[in-house]
């Protein structure tokens, strides 16, 4: 029996777009993926400044949003996961956002 690997070649993001709804990422490969942003509570919360304010991370397969700490794989976005941050986590963010904005 002959038995052939498979290579899996993940693509690298080269560029971010968020709406209102929507986070877009094109990818290395031509591809692009759309999902709803509601799968990312810190981006909902972001304003247009701190969404448009990211960098990639881990040589391309990876996005990182500087001020509301967010972190996104292209993994993730091709396997279709959501968020994993718990509730917990997001509310003690939330209310330290919100600390911070009113001071």
């Amino acid at each position: 029996m002959i038995t052939s690997a498979i290579e899996i070649i993940t693509p690298k993001v080269t560029d971010v777009l968020v709406t209102d709804d929507t986070l877009k990422v094109d990818l290395s490969d031509g591809r692009a993926i759309s999902v709803p942003l509601a799968w990312f509570p810190r981006l909902i919360e972001a304003n247009k400044e701190e969404r448009s304010n990211w960098k990639l991370i881990g040589d391309g397969f990876g996005i990182h949003w500087i001020k509301i700490d967010e972190d996104i794989s292209v993994i993730s976005l091709l396997t279709g996961k959501p968020s994993g941050e718990s509730p917990g986590s997001f509310k003690k963010w939330l209310k330290k956002r919100k600390g911070l904005k009113s001071k």
